[in-house]
């Protein structure tokens, strides 16, 4: 029985993963030998090889996916026969039949295979190294003070990442949002990393999309350029036009895409293990980073996942005017092919070309800020991977997001737990926000938290006397990373794709405005989530922050709203009602009692001017004892009814924009029906009666030398 070599791969691949054959085995010499055309290796020699489907050596499918891979990323060209393109389009992985992230799976397999793994460490670990030494010597011999060397050295790590592959791409990325840490020449050059990578055979593309969808390009396109308009790590980018007219962006995934990027993992994963059983100031668990961000890498693998993320995203920001998601063709996607609509934008970093289009690149940071802060912390489903490739600037005002593969999610107990943080952090109540970092996962339960509380009151104290819309949080990061080394800090797994998204949009947000704060810009959202979120944790918040001790600290509520106010997409309706149901829930029982007390002692005192401007009317004779040779009521005595609390409730509120009275009115309805407000009327009158008993006893009745004489304190001006 004949083999193709295709047949043969597929066979040794599973015997690999299962130990049992896929069939009775053909002989060797049944094989048939197949050469490809010559290409270039990694270290850049010309190699022609021959097919062995046993030993999976070159020519059969799995060594096409490895020359598809490496031709992709180092954009070589070639022809390819219609055999050896259906064979690349296939990976080692995927027949191994590994399409989710396991990594005793992944384990299984290159035990299996250990040439495939110390060929990536070669294809790796020789040319990083040997560029670094080139930069090293430049370093050495002063030639990168030279800003064309400069510029050289960065274009060739540019160009090194591009080659090592998808998850070294991935890296590069993530760095070309770091201005605050990356060199200018660096960074110009990392970005270009974002979405002007080299892309793979257009023919190879072509086929994929007909492999997947199962027709012919022109049966479910109208129109589809051949030539990729853009690449990025995992795939490139085709505009076309379907045949009902809709224009298209279709992204179609690199060939051999999986197989790289397991053994990536694998390799990474390794070292973590090494690292975690060795290295003992190392705390955190690297080994489940690792797996959280295989599983996600993963998921961004399948074009499927990725369209329900996009549709998840879009139905949860729907009432977002500023934000634009692209729809989904669902006819013309499948798991390695993604047909969306086509979005015309700029990259937010561009900041010429933003301006052209007449949009503040500074408000458009702000809608990015706001949006990545409601998916964090309201929806707890939040991009992961926001770096300038992915934002565009529409000419409309809206802020389109793209590419939704590497999403997360965050529990409401951790939403929740991150706006108690900083509520703690506000009121400086360093001994909660250390309990705090244990809720976050940070510590563990039985961690001695005394020691901790005096590290964290020396890294955030100074900075807060800044106030925190001022706080430059890198340094403060830098600083609390130091604490972190001298105590048992972890990094939650959930948390560092949280930290990767954030570092990522305050990274963009610099490349825009160079003294941009990120917890200034957060600042306003938090405080919005804390007046209008209904959850009982957050009341608790609230009230925490508004009192000190038994007093009702009016500043802080008047920050809270300013700064809630500050922000976009402020629900005055909302927050007026929260205002309302904090004012009538058990927690404010204090902040009513001074309400009333308040009324009390005011309308006390109208009542008692009144009555001695009315005594002063009357003959001498007539009047009661105690008003008798009282001294004339200066203007300054008689005031009107001013109540503070309440003065200073509506002075707030006006500060808000968008605040009319009548939005107060329509909650008479509402007031009337409240208990708690029933309440505070029976206590203002019992509050009145004892003191106009008082006066009566005290001040009406008793006369001045009387008074004295008994030791009785006198009315005062009230």
């Amino acid at each position: 029985m004949v083999r193709t070599a295709a047949e043969a791969a597929v066979a040794a691949m599973h015997r690999a993963v299962t130990g049992e054959p896929l069939e009775p085995e053909p002989a060797a010499m049944d094989q048939p030998t197949n050469w490809v055309q010559s290409t270039q290796d990694p270290m850049g020699a010309p190699v022609a090889k021959e097919s062995s489907a046993d030993n999976l050596q070159p020519g059969t499918q799995a060594d096409d996916d490895r020359r598809s891979n490496d031709q992709a990323l180092n954009s070589t060209a070639r022809q390819t026969t219609p055999l050896s393109q259906n064979q690349e389009l296939g990976d080692f992985i995927e027949v191994s039949g590994l399409l989710s992230y396991d990594p005793a799976a992944i384990t299984r397999i290159y035990a299996g295979h250990p040439q495939r793994l110390i060929r990536r460490l070669w294809q790796t670990l020789v040319p990083i190294g040997l560029y670094l030494l080139g930069v090293l010597f430049d370093w050495f011999t002063g030639q990168l003070k030279d800003r064309d060397r400069g510029r050289q050295r960065a274009r060739e790590c540019a160009e090194l990442l591009a080659d090592l592959g998808p998850a070294f791409i991935k890296a590069g990325q993530a760095l070309s949002t770091r201005p605050d840490i990356i060199p200018p020449l660096l960074l110009e050059e990392l970005a270009q990393l974002q979405d002007q990578l080299p892309g793979f055979d257009s023919g190879l593309a072509m086929a994929c999309i007909e492999d997947d969808l199962g027709a012919p390009v022109d049966q479910i396109y109208a129109q589809l350029e051949r030539e990729p308009i853009s690449a990025a790590s995992l795939g490139q980018v085709h505009r076309g036009v379907l045949l009902s007219g809709e224009k298209v962006a279709v992204k179609v995934q690199r060939p051999g895409l999986r197989e790289q990027i397991t053994l990536d993992l694998y390799i990474v994963r390794n070292i973590a293990a090494w690292l975690n059983q060795n290295i003992g100031l190392i705390r955190s668990d690297l080994v489940a980073l690792i797996d959280e961000l295989g599983k996600r890498v993963f998921e961004e693998m399948d074009y499927l996942n990725e369209a329900a993320n996009a549709e998840k995203f879009a139905a949860l920001h729907r009432h977002n005017k500023r934000i634009a998601v692209p729809a989904i063709y669902h006819q013309a996607t499948s798991r390695r092919v993604l047909t969306m609509e086509w979005i015309d934008g700029v990259k937010l970093t561009n900041l010429e070309a933003v301006r052209a289009i007449g949009m503040d690149p500074d408000d458009m940071v702000q809608v990015g800020v706001n949006c990545s802060l409601q998916q964090l912390l309201e929806h707890g489903f939040f991009h992961a991977d926001p770096h300038p490739g992915n934002l565009l600037a529409l000419a409309d005002g809206r802020l389109a997001y793209l590419d939704f593969g590497m999403m997360s999610e965050v529990s409401r107990e951790s939403r929740t737990g991150l706006i108690q943080a900083v509520v703690h952090l506000v009121n400086r109540n360093f001994p909660a926000l250390s309990k705090d970092f244990v809720s976050l996962g940070f510590l563990a339960n039985d961690v001695n938290l005394e020691p901790i509380v005096p590290a964290f009151e020396s890294v955030f104290s100074q900075a807060l006397e800044m106030g925190v819309s001022r706080m430059d949080f890198k340094a403060v990061t830098d600083d609390l990373s130091g604490v972190m080394y001298r105590f048992p800090f972890r990094v939650p797994p959930y948390y560092a794709l949280i930290i990767r998204s954030l570092v990522t949009l305050e990274g963009i947000a610099l490349s825009v405005d160079a003294n941009f704060k990120i917890l200034g810009a957060a600042y306003p959202y938090f405080a919005r989530r804390l007046m209008e979120d209904p959850d009982p944790q957050l009341r608790d918040s609230l009230r925490e922050m508004l009192f000190d001790g038994e007093i009702f600290r009016w500043q802080r509520l008047d920050n809270l709203i300013t700064s809630a106010a500050s922000g976009a997409e402020l629900d005055l309706d909302g927050l007026l009602d929260q205002v309302l149901d904090f004012l009538f829930s058990p927690h404010a029982g204090l902040l009513r009692q001074q309400l009333v007390d308040g009324l009390v002692n005011q309308m006390d005192a109208l009542g008692w001017q009144t009555a001695l401007r009315l005594s002063q009317r009357l003959p001498k004779r007539l009047q009661p004892p105690g008003l008798r040779d009282r001294d004339p009521i200066s203007t300054s005595d008689v005031e009107l009814l001013s109540l503070e609390p309440i003065q200073r409730l509506v002075v707030i509120l006006q500060q808000l924009p968008g605040f009319e009275p009548q939005l107060l009115l329509k909650r008479l309805p509402r007031l009337i029906q409240e208990p708690d407000l029933r309440q505070m009327g029976l206590d203002l009158a019992r509050g009145l009666a004892e003191r106009g008993v008082v006066r009566l006893l005290r001040d009406v009745l008793v006369s001045p030398s009387n008074r004295r004489a008994m030791g009785m304190a006198a009315a005062g001006g009230a």
